[in-house]
């Protein structure tokens, strides 16, 4: 997807985006840390510049039973990239994965359901979890 002019206000949530610690954040936290960084920006603000983003393609916006998250996406072409969110420890892994592409034709072929790879979100253990298990 071409990206489009970009305010200061853009740029700088996008910023944040690209860095946030745990590879995503609510807008909440990005109104903090921009306000951290001396940007004078409202959370309204942060919600409105996330939604334009995230319509350009360039965060996605994942709806979980905590609320709502923002993660930085860099694909290039956003057809099969989905989320992956570990259900011990919390984080959400951005992924760009050709597979599920099958799973994708399957549903439509044979069930007549065309899935949102940009609003897909699995739930399962990261590696670092399966690894501390044992």
């Amino acid at each position: 997807m071409s990206v489009t002019y970009m305010t200061r206000q853009q740029r700088a949530v996008l910023r944040c985006m690209e860095t946030a610690q745990h590879g995503c954040a609510t807008a909440a936290e990005l109104a903090e840390q921009l306000h951290q960084q001396g940007q004078s920006v409202g959370l309204t603000t942060v919600y409105r510049q996330l939604e334009k983003l995230a319509a350009q393609g360039l965060v996605h916006k994942i709806v979980t039973d905590e609320g709502a998250y923002y993660q930085y996406c860099n694909c290039q072409e956003h057809r099969d990239c989905f989320l992956l969110k570990c259900e011990r420890c919390g984080s959400i892994s951005h992924l760009d994965c050709t597979h599920l592409g099958h799973l994708y034709s399957h549903l439509l072929t044979d069930h007549g359901f065309a899935i949102n790879p940009r609003r897909t979100l699995f739930y399962g253990l990261c590696r670092n979890c399966q690894e501390a298990q044992g």
